[in-house]
């Protein structure tokens, strides 16, 4: 634990608006980008990372914030919120395609390929298990190194390689040979 976010956890649990301003500006953009990188839709993946922060108030009131580990908490618990969301998901699939994405492609045929192609991987993805969707997020969603990783997830760096070789492996099988133009 950094110094910085060992002082940022005590103003923390003072809840000084300054703390808690601070934290967010630093944690909320990566936060964002994880859950973006796990669900695909830029307007969900605000709502779930502002669910991160929420929770992140309500665990500070009840006395069970962060204890070390800021960023590791808001990860820990991002990767929690975007799971939750998925089993919902899952037990009421939607099929339909959001109307509210941009087009900006050519035509409508080269729009529906590419929702298509989207589709394709959503559903692969989906297949994975929540460890080996976490690995993919947190590795190539996020940019995190494989220590790093590591320490998120609570395993050992070549645990955290032989589950990102499965899940690229598991991806591959599913997905087939698909273009990606």
């Amino acid at each position: 634990m950094s110094v910085a976010d060992g002082q940022r956890t005590t103003d923390l649990r003072n809840l000084t608006v300054e703390a808690i301003g601070a934290v967010y500006d630093q944690y909320f953009s990566e936060i964002y980008r994880y859950a973006l990188y796990r669900v695909g839709d830029q307007s969900l993946a605000e709502d779930l990372a502002s669910d991160v922060f929420i929770r992140l108030l309500e665990a500070i009131k009840n006395g069970r914030g962060p204890q070390s580990n800021l960023k590791g908490w808001l990860v820990g618990t991002a990767s929690h919120v975007v799971t939750d969301h998925i089993r919902r998901k899952y037990r009421h699939p939607e099929d339909v395609i959001p109307d509210s994405l941009p087009d900006f492609r050519a035509g409508p045929a080269s729009e529906a390929d590419r929702r298509e192609q989207n589709r394709i991987v959503q559903n692969a993805y989906a297949k994975l298990t929540p460890d080996q969707q976490n690995v993919l997020a947190l590795r190539f969603g996020q940019g995190y190194s494989l220590e790093e990783t590591a320490s998120f997830m609570r395993k050992n760096v070549n645990a955290v390689k032989a589950l990102q070789f499965r899940a690229l492996t598991a991806l591959q099988r599913e997905i087939g040979e698909v273009d990606y133009e």
